[in-house]
Formats: C-alpha cells, structure tokens, sequence
C-alpha cells in the first residue's frame, strides 16, 4: 500500500512538473510572437518536427526538475525561503554565475566534435524563431540542465531569487531567438544594454558562431575576445 501511494505521489509530481514547463514554453512562445506582431514582423510558423522536438525537449526539462526536487528533498540542494533585500544579490549572483558557466559550457561545445555531433542541430537555421530555443539536441538540453543541478547543488541560494532567475533566463532565451532586434539601437548604447545579451548580439552568433557565446551578457566574450557587435 506504501510503495503504491509512493509511486502515485511520484506520478502527481511528474504531472505537476509537466504541466509547469509547459505552461512556461506557452507563455514564453506568446510572448516571443507578441514581440514580433507589436514590431510589425511576420511570424513564421514551427514546422511539425520543431514542434515535437520542443515537446520532447519539456519532457526532459520535466525529468531535470524532478531530479532538482528530488536532490532538494534529500539535502543536496539546499534554498532559504526569506523574504528581504538579500533576495536581489542572491539573484544578481546567480545570474553573473550562471552566465560565466553558460558561456565556458557554450564555447567547449564549439569546440570539440561535439558540436557537430550535437550543438550544430540547433544551429540548423541561420535566422531564430522563439520556439528554436527549444529545440535542442536531447544530449544537450540533458547537459544544461545538468550543469543548472551542479551550480545549485554548490551553493545555498534564495528560493525566490532563484524564480527571478529562471524568469529572466526565459526571458533572455527568447529575445535571443526573435530574428530581430525589438531594442532601438540609441538604447543598446546605453549603460547598462551595451553589456547585456540583445537580440542582435545572439542573432550574430547564429549568422557566425565563432562570436557570441554568451547568454545573458556581453562581458565574458568582450574579456576572450570572442565578441562581435
């Protein structure tokens, strides 16, 4: 009776899980179109196999946010749930982080035989849709989620810092892939858009990817030389 109510309470968290990430890839695809429509672009379409690798690349999304939980609840991972203004450099420490390890995990792929093997399926189209960026190779959406586990498993970070986070990584993620820049580029010159990761400049590492290989700023490529405006 035991191992059956376990096994029905690990069922209910999948389900939950499930519906978590993609509720968010919904909401981050209307966005990423609305942005399009209010800048009077055209929205072209998914094609049926985007659309499956998307649904695929949830499921596994679902699989690593069932193993943070876990790892959560066995001591591994470790969040406070205090609310105060410690929540913002919690955050801002994550975010710089997470960019720095994004950036050496983004580079090592393009240069090792694994981004023919892997990362080149995501590189498919040299001009991004918002649904590209889920449409990953298994193998690396596995590997990001992986390296997510490893960073929050190392450190002690606010519970509520870490939403922020995973909001604005959604948020990044689908600004990188729009096609176009929504940004003026009288702002993108201002302090602090000039070290931030825009449209254009993740749409450059699309057209040219020896350049470009941070997600959220500038600042690791502008320091090994590998930026381009």
């Amino acid at each position: 009776m035991l191992s059956f109510l376990s096994a029905q309470s690990t069922l209910n968290l999948w389900l939950i899980f499930m519906f978590e990430n993609l509720l968010v890839t919904v909401l981050a695809l209307l966005f990423g179109w609305a942005v399009l429509r209010f800048n009077h672009k055209p929205i072209k379409w998914a094609s049926n196999k985007k659309i499956a690798i998307c649904l695929f690349t949830n499921l596994i999304n679902t699989a690593i946010t069932y193993t943070g939980f876990w790892l959560w609840q066995h001591g591994y991972i470790r969040m406070s749930f205090t609310i105060n203004w410690f929540i913002l450099i919690d955050f801002a420490a994550l975010f710089m982080l997470m960019d720095l390890a994004m950036f050496i995990f983004h580079y090592a792929i393009h240069h090792s035989v694994v981004y023919k093997a892997i990362h080149r399926f995501h590189h498919h189209h040299a001009d991004p849709i918002p649904i590209d960026l889920f449409v990953l190779h298994p193998i690396e959406t596995i590997g990001f989620g992986s390296l997510w586990l490893v960073v929050m498993a190392s450190l002690n970070f606010n519970f509520y810092s870490v939403l922020i986070y995973l909001t604005v990584n959604v948020f990044f993620g689908i600004m990188g892939h729009l096609g176009i820049e929504p940004i003026p580029h009288s702002i993108r010159r201002v302090i602090p858009f000039r070290y931030l990761g825009t449209s254009t400049f993740h749409h450059n590492h699309h057209l040219n990817i020896h350049y470009n290989y941070g997600f959220y700023t500038t600042i690791w490529d502008k320091f090994f030389k590998t930026y381009k405006g």
